[in-house]
């Protein structure tokens, strides 16, 4: 198990910017894949970014196709801590983001199938 806590939510303007940030506990933290969801209002939960770890020891950066160009996911292992950075905001962005936690987490990944979550943080995009 991995618990995870996110930080960094707010409210922004559109073309704005905001850092979430989410920090993991476990000795097991270099080896697991660390993604971020959203979930806006009366609609299901979706995959934002994921980075996952090879047995080469690098690391490969999955996106959604809406957040590309826009979105920057990143890892520090010596902190265990995961980012998302975004840029140029769009209200279409508002929702609750959560980090999540597995051994694989890929675009197509079903959120019932990931066994680590965050509390989730609230971004707010103002138009």
């Amino acid at each position: 198990q991995v618990q995870l806590v996110e930080s960094g939510g707010g409210l922004v303007q559109a073309g704005g910017s905001l850092r979430l940030s989410c920090a993991a506990s476990g000795r097991t933290f270099s080896r697991y894949a660390m993604g971020w969801f959203r979930q806006a209002p009366g609609k299901e939960r979706e995959f934002v970014a994921a980075i996952n770890w090879s047995p080469g020891s690098a690391y490969y950066a999955y996106y959604l196709d809406s957040v590309k160009g826009r979105f920057t996911i990143s890892r520090d292992s010596a902190k265990n801590t995961v980012y998302l950075q975004m840029n140029s905001l769009k209200p279409e962005d508002t929702a609750v983001y959560y980090c999540a936690a597995d051994y694989t987490i890929v675009i197509n990944t079903p959120p019932g199938s990931v066994s680590n979550w965050g509390q989730g943080t609230q971004v707010t995009v103002s138009s």
